[in-house]
């Protein structure tokens, strides 16, 4: 691991420190072999070196540092899963805890009797909350101490309880024929790829894609842990109804175009299903190439925290594969991204990198691995498995607590049912029978309607909270009155529209001149709208654009900040009312 790394994660060690050697447990999450124990922490003097630490315990977060715990009283045992029970709030039904590791964060260990107490403890613990623990590693301190002693890291993950699970989504980028697909299939249905594209054919939805291999359209696929990590797919013959019942903690993938020709269909699904992380995946054998750049242009642009998969290893040399993966750690060390790659080659790898991976932004996983001889592949499990969400609790309730507005991304027509439609719920909460307005229509106004029944992950559900993809049936509503890019809100929201907005923008690339009068077409939120540049505002020598954007029928209630966060210039957009 490179110096930097192992500073931000590794051995959590001063220099000079009596670090301490990882040993990885079985089971899904668990650590790989032992690697073997460090010399004695003391120098020839005898005396001490400084002893290794952790970063001090935070009072929010999902991260708990225990000394011990041993035969507790009552009245200790009962604080104890009280505060079990706020880690879990914070963490949206996940916890870590630390054992043998004091508040300030000084790894002091335990013997192997104590450790057992310990866990024996938090155990009774986790059955009183309805949770399960899973030992993800053991970490050998021999600071100071002629007696092993170690500590333990174990996560702790409530049982599902009425589909109330954690559901992260990831976007897949990635340019043509990378493996997106295939790799999605692997993960999802439990089998090997045969090589020739075997895994793929269920994830496509037309039948030119299955014809061509390649994908054109939006699609999406579940993949469970339950809540000792262990995986749940479609390898049992399970339906999602049962993916979902069993898991306690949800990843969707979000499969997206690599052709050029499907960018927009790309830039749709970034934009629209507002993704917690995305996956760029690079085949071995071709490298960086066609629009691998644009994806990565575009997850950086809109803030999107990203990993990467090297696929198809089994194709090449170990040779190709390094230098692809060095042509990675080039591109991701460029003022331009600022990133510090992380090659993911064991189970404790994986591990430290999905701690860090969503705290710290910089930080850039690389898995290599193959769909087809399976090598690595539980890596990338491993990872997904622990992956923390990127929002807390008190953010969460933040968003459920504002006036209710669903994006519309997707309509059905459904027989006896009626009129469905399918998006996220971006604020607030949304309750089988509530009454909502969607807009903004042709002239600009909002009708009433009312949500009959709600659909998560293809299980009947009572409420919809902040966050939370589903479809959602409107009964007899007229479908002709409805499009891609409405939302539905809260009457109390009162929503108004515009046909003219300033933005701030960064231009990526273009390849002629960007000047007043030219015709762009612009991604907010779930909304795709083509519009007219109207005038061009202080343009800095630094950054040669900007501009002021018009757009037709916009619901302020739909509108985004611009997330690059990058250099900008105001600009002035206008959009035809339509």
């Amino acid at each position: 691991m490179d110096s930097r790394v192992s500073e931000l994660f590794g051995g959590c060690c001063r220099p000079g420190g009596g670090g301490g050697a990882l040993r990885g447990r079985g089971g899904a999450g668990a650590g790989g072999g032992s690697k073997g124990k460090k010399k004695s922490g003391r120098n020839r003097g005898g005396k001490a070196n400084n002893p290794p630490y952790l970063p001090p315990e935070a009072e929010d977060g999902n991260i708990e540092y225990k000394l011990k715990l041993v035969n507790p009283s009552q009245y200790r045992f009962e604080h104890l899963v009280t505060q079990m029970k706020w880690r879990l709030q914070e963490g949206r039904g996940e916890a870590v805890y630390q054992i043998g590791v004091e508040d300030n964060g000084l790894l002091v260990g335990l013997s192997e009797e104590e450790m057992r107490a310990s866990l024996k403890t938090l155990r009774r613990m986790a059955e009183k909350v309805g949770a399960d623990i899973t030992i993800l590693r053991e970490r050998e301190v021999d600071y100071d101490s002629d007696v092993p002693r170690k500590i333990t890291e174990v996560l702790v993950r409530k049982v599902p309880d009425n589909q109330q699970f954690l559901d992260l989504r990831v976007a897949v980028l990635g340019n043509v024929d990378s493996g997106k697909s295939t790799l999605l299939g692997v993960l999802t249905q439990g089998e090997l790829d045969n090589g020739r594209g075997r895994a793929r054919l269920n994830l496509f939805r037309h039948l030119h894609e299955i014809q061509s291999g390649r994908t054109s359209s939006i699609s999406f696929e579940i993949l469970g842990f339950n809540s000792k990590g262990e995986v749940v797919n479609y390898s049992d013959s399970r339906t999602a109804e049962e993916i979902c019942e069993s898991s306690s903690k949800m990843i969707t993938f979000i499969d997206l175009a690599g052709h050029h020709k499907y960018l927009k269909t790309t830039i749709f699904g970034l934009t629209s299903y507002c993704p917690d992380f995305a996956m760029l995946v690079v085949s071995a054998n071709t490298g960086i190439a066609g629009t691998t750049r644009e994806h990565l242009g575009l997850a950086m642009a809109l803030k999107v925290p990203f990993f990467i998969v090297v696929s198809k290893v089994d194709l090449c040399s170990k040779a190709t594969v390094e230098r692809t993966v060095k042509q990675l750690e080039r591109i991701l060390k460029q003022p331009g991204c600022n990133k510090l790659p992380l090659l993911v080659n064991s189970d404790d790898d994986a591990v430290t990198a999905a701690q860090q991976f969503a705290q710290s932004p910089n930080i850039t996983p690389i898995f290599t691995l193959s769909s087809v001889s399976g090598e690595n592949l539980d890596l990338l499990k491993v990872f997904l498995n622990i992956l923390p969400p990127l929002t807390n609790s008190k953010e969460q309730e933040e968003l459920m607590q504002q006036l209710t507005e669903f994006q519309v991304d997707e309509i059905y027509t459904v027989p006896e049912v009626g009129t469905v439609v399918g998006g996220t719920l971006s604020s607030g909460i949304c309750r089988e029978g509530e009454s909502l307005v969607v807009g903004p229509t042709d002239d600009g106004k909002f009708l009433q309607l009312k949500v009959c029944s709600i659909q998560r992950n293809r299980s009947a559900c009572r409420v919809l909270r902040a966050g939370q993809a589903a479809t959602l049936a409107l009964g007899p509503f007229d479908r002709s009155l409805l499009r891609k890019g409405m939302v539905m809100v809260s009457p109390e929201m009162n929503p108004t529209i515009c046909s003219v907005f300033e933005a701030e923008i960064v231009l990526l690339f273009h390849a002629t001149t960007f000047r007043k009068g030219f015709q762009v077409t612009v991604h907010v939120g779930n909304v795709r709208q083509t519009a007219i540049v109207e005038k061009i505002h202080g343009k800095e020598a630094a950054c040669s654009f900007g501009l002021l954007v018009s757009v037709g029928n916009f619901s302020k209630a739909g509108q985004r900040s611009n997330p690059s966060g990058l250099q900008t210039s105001l600009l002035e957009v206008r959009v035809p009312l339509q």
